[in-house]
């Protein structure tokens, strides 16, 4: 979040802890689990879309998802990319994870 300047006496900066964004438990989260070819050079790649919650959450389920699927995968944007078609495994192993998640496509 970028410093704005103010002529106002009583303007507080807002600090880390007020940023911080609280990750729902994963009975609360509803994820949806598509599959994308756009721009991809003719690649497939599973996307899980619908997180709320922290980034650094976010990245330990990307890992534990890309271990459990044996393949490579990122994470950008709040979403979750995994290499290859891989939308039933997914979604069971979200499912067994306690997440509310289905198949988009």
């Amino acid at each position: 979040m970028p410093l704005v300047y103010s002529t106002n006496p009583d303007f507080n900066i807002p600090s880390e802890e007020e940023r911080k964004v609280e990750t729902l438990p994963p009975s609360k989260q509803k994820l949806t689990v598509y599959l994308d070819r756009r721009n991809r050079g003719g690649k497939s790649v599973t996307l899980i879309k619908g997180f709320i919650g922290s980034d650094e959450d976010l990245t330990a389920l990307g890992r534990s998802l890309k271990s459990r699927c044996g393949t490579g995968g990122s994470i950008k944007d709040g979403e979750i990319l995994i290499q290859g078609d891989c939308r039933d495994k997914v979604t069971t192993f979200l499912t067994g994870m306690g997440y509310v998640a289905k198949r988009g496509n």
